[in-house]
C-alpha cells in the first residue's frame, strides 16, 4: 500500500475520532467549565507523550529558537481554533457552527495559497464541488434552524476566529512537518497551549479541581475520551498523515466529519437518517475517493513531469 494510500486511511480515522468530538464536550459541559475542558485532557495528553519526544529531543541537537515556531502556532493557531470554539459554541446555536464550521477547507486552502504555495487543480475542485453539494444535504435540517440574528452574533464571530486559527495552525505544521516528529509538534504545541490556558483556568475556573471527585460515569466518559483519542491518538494520526498529503487535501477531507457524524447521532441521540442526508453521505464519500485516487495520480504524473525535466 502506498504512502498516499495509507495517509489516507489514517485520515479517515482522525475525522471519525473528531466526529465524536462536541459529543465529549456536552457529556461534559454539566460538570467542567469550558477552559478546564479543553486544559486538562491537554495535560495529561501531553504527560503521555513526554518519554517518546524525550527520545526525539536527543537525537534532533535543536537550539531553542527552532522550537519558538510553536508558541506562534499556539498562540494564533491551536487557542482560538480550541477556545473559540468552544465559546462560540456556547454563545451561538449548534446549528449555526455546524454550517459556520464548513467554511474550514476553503479557509484552510487560502492559507495553504498564501504560505505554502499550494494549487487547486482539476481534481481538487470536481471534489470540493461534490463535497459541498453532499453536506448541504446532510446539512439540511441545520440549514433551516440556523440563525445570525443580531443576539448570536458575537458567538458567530468566536466561531469564524476559531476556524481561521484551526487553517492557520493546519498549514503551519504542514511547513514545519519535515522538521519535526508526530510527536514533537502534538507535544510542543500542547505545551505552549497548556501554559497559555493555565492563568485561564486558575482565574476563571479555580472550582474545576473540587469538583472531579463529584464527576459523573458520564463526565468521565467524555474527559477521557478527549484526553485518550480527540487530543492524543487522533492528533499524532493526523500529523502522520499530514506528512505525506497537501494541506489543501487534509482539509477538504473535514467533509468526511460530516459524513460520519449522522450514524453516530442516529446511534447515540436516536435520531432518524433522512434520503436527503444519506445521498449527502455518498456524495462526500465520492469527492474523498476522487481526492484519493484522481488528485494522487495527478501529484504522481507531476513529479515525474519535474523529475524527468530535472534529469
Amino acid at each position: 500500500m502506498s504512502k498516499s494510500i495509507t495517509s489516507w486511511v489514517i485520515l479517515f480515522v482522525c475525522n471519525l475520532i473528531w466526529s465524536f468530538h462536541f459529543t465529549c464536550i456536552k457529556l461534559t459541559q454539566d460538570q467542567v467549565g469550558p477552559y478546564f475542558t479543553v486544559w486538562a485532557p491537554m495535560v495529561l495528553a501531553t504527560l503521555f507523550l513526554i518519554p517518546f519526544v524525550i527520545k526525539d529531543f536527543k537525537k534532533g541537537n535543536r537550539k531553542l529558537k527552532d522550537y519558538l515556531i510553536f508558541i506562534q502556532l499556539a498562540a494564533l493557531g491551536a487557542f482560538p481554533s480550541q477556545v473559540f470554539m468552544t465559546y462560540g459554541t456556547q454563545y451561538s446555536l449548534a446549528s449555526n457552527a455546524a454550517i459556520l464550521v464548513l467554511a474550514l477547507p476553503v479557509v484552510t486552502a487560502v492559507f495553504a495559497f498564501l504560505i505554502l504555495k499550494e494549487k487547486m487543480n482539476r481534481a481538487r475542485w470536481i471534489s470540493f464541488a461534490i463535497a459541498i453539494i453532499g453536506v448541504v444535504l446532510c446539512s439540511t435540517d441545520d440549514l433551516k434552524k440556523m440563525d445570525f440574528s443580531s443576539q448570536y452574533a458575537w458567538g458567530n464571530i468566536l466561531i469564524i476566529i476559531a476556524i481561521a486559527g484551526n487553517g492557520y495552525y493546519n498549514v503551519g505544521c504542514k511547513q514545519i512537518s519535515g522538521k519535526f516528529t508526530e510527536m514533537e509538534m502534538v507535544f510542543y504545541t500542547y505545551l505552549f497551549l497548556v501554559i497559555f490556558l493555565a492563568p485561564l483556568v486558575a482565574y476563571y475556573e479555580p472550582e474545576m479541581f473540587s469538583r472531579i471527585p463529584d464527576y459523573t460515569t458520564q463526565t468521565w466518559i467524555g474527559m477521557i475520551a478527549l484526553t485518550l483519542f480527540h487530543n492524543f491518538l487522533s492528533m499524532l494520526l493526523f500529523f502522520k498523515a499530514l506528512k505525506n498529503l497537501d494541506a489543501t487535501q487534509v482539509a477538504l477531507s473535514n467533509y468526511l466529519i460530516t459524513l460520519m457524524g449522522l450514524p453516530i447521532a442516529a446511534f447515540i441521540l436516536g435520531e432518524t437518517l433522512k434520503t436527503q442526508a444519506i445521498i449527502g453521505g455518498v456524495l462526500v464519500l465520492a469527492s474523498t475517493l476522487i481526492l484519493t485516487i484522481v488528485d494522487n495520480k495527478a501529484q504522481q504524473k507531476n513529479l515525474t513531469k519535474v523529475n524527468s525535466e530535472t534529469i
